[in-house]
């Protein structure tokens, strides 16, 4: 069976993966990791992170897959013990000198997707060198990943959900070369994601470039001298492959894995739970395509979707939210009544039977609730004004200081 892979950032986004079914789970390793402006885990949270997974049955890898000098690579060598005695499973990697520590320290070897592995003779050394799995490369064809997959000693992984990167595997140096924040230390400033102004500074005698040879409108620049384009030409859409869970089943990938560790605890419960729901259905023998599957990636934090270089070329997309809801922050629980199955929330916005509700806590994970039944002072309503302490009916275990959002349908006109 696949595993489904899922990310976190923090233990709101660890609980929503879990709660949502999730096979593993992978976190960042402060100061040593892809996404160094996420909150990621301290080494010390390795051990209640763990604890959490084993609890329901889930693998817990960390990323270690920056760009890694003599310090760095001392540093992590010298936490491996801590890593395996908190209960990691395994390390993620992208430098090759980290394979014989990690193995000594009796943990599992994965290779990084910033390693770009492309072919299966890559595969066969990894293999000979201990590595027991690797992340393929993001620009490899689906069909290219069946036939690495299907004659590979070790496992592989590839990414079906998330941010797409403009270089290749992730190794860019635009971020350095504009504010000195390296993308390969895991911090980029993503300045691929901006609108860029596209000019043409010929003089105005020069040739004026023929548009109609242009394939793609985004990238026509202006025919008048003092004119210029803006556009989002070096950003990808997000990767989505919601809509072809049988055709990535086929290739024979160990591991199907979400991109977001620096992304919100509902992105990773709605992205974990979709793809949770589809792999089911298949593996049940009854698969059928879901439409509400995609409308429900498209509620939660996205650029637009595409299928990445497994079909064909990505597209570009501007760097906005594109998703149809927008979170707005109006409560916080005060209590929850087990018993009756009744939470208490202070809110500073009004609130109504019928509005759609996110809660998010370390332990609650992250939960969407629509409201069916509200009370003030034991007495039935239909609208709590901004100000109350109001009681409603949900199922789900709350806990005191759990943020809770109202839902808005985003405004697209």
């Amino acid at each position: 069976m696949v595993e489904l892979l899922a990310p976190a950032g923090n233990f709101t986004s660890l609980s929503a993966a879990l709660k949502n079914g999730a096979d593993s789970i992978y976190i960042g390793l402060d100061g040593a990791n892809m996404r160094a402006n996420a909150d990621n885990f301290q080494l010390e949270d390795i051990k209640q992170a763990s604890k959490l997974t084993k609890e329901y049955g889930s693998k817990l890898y960390i990323c270690t897959n920056t760009m890694m000098k003599n310090p760095d690579i001392e540093k992590v060598k010298n936490q491996l013990p801590k890593i395996k005695e908190y209960g990691a499973d395994g390390i993620i990697i992208s430098d090759l000198g980290l394979i014989k520590p990690v193995k000594e320290n009796d943990l599992e070897v994965h290779l990084s997707v910033q390693e770009n592995t492309s072919n299966t003779d890559t595969l066969k050394i990894l293999g000979e060198l201990g590595v027991k799995r690797a992340i393929l490369s993001r620009e490899l064809s689906l069909k290219e990943i069946s036939e690495i997959a299907h004659n590979s000693p070790i496992e592989t992984e590839i990414f079906i959900h998330g941010a797409m990167c403009m270089a290749i595997s992730g190794r860019c140096f635009l971020s350095y070369g504009l504010y000195g924040r390296s993308a390969n230390c895991g911090d980029c400033l993503q300045p691929c994601r901006k609108e860029w102004k596209l000019s043409y500074e010929g003089n105005k005698n020069s040739k004026v470039i023929n548009t109609s040879e242009c394939e793609d409108e985004s990238f026509i620049i202006s025919q008048s001298y003092d004119n210029s384009y803006m556009t989002n030409f070096f950003s990808p859409h997000d990767m989505a492959l919601i809509e072809h869970i049988p055709e990535l089943m086929e290739t024979g990938v160990d591991s199907f894995k979400i991109e977001g560790r620096a992304r919100a605890p509902d992105y990773v419960a709605t992205a974990t739970r979709v793809y949770r729901e589809a792999i089911n259905k298949y593996d049940s023998g009854n698969y059928k395509y879901n439409p509400q599957w995609m409308e429900d990636l498209n509620k939660v934090f996205n650029r637009g979707f595409d299928t990445g270089f497994y079909f064909n070329t990505p597209y570009q997309k501007s760097e906005d939210n594109q998703s149809k809801y927008i979170k707005k922050d109006i409560a916080k629980v005060v209590n929850y009544y087990n018993k009756i199955q009744v939470a208490e929330l202070r809110i500073w916005d009004d609130l109504r039977i019928g509005d759609e509700i996110m809660i998010q806590g370390p332990t609650t994970g992250s939960i969407i609730h629509k409201i069916s039944s509200m009370q003030i002072d034991k007495k039935p309503i239909n609208f709590a004004p901004k100000g109350s302490n109001v009681a409603i009916a949900i199922e789900d275990k709350l806990r005191e200081s759990d943020h809770v959002y109202k839902l808005l349908k985003r405004d697209t006109e």
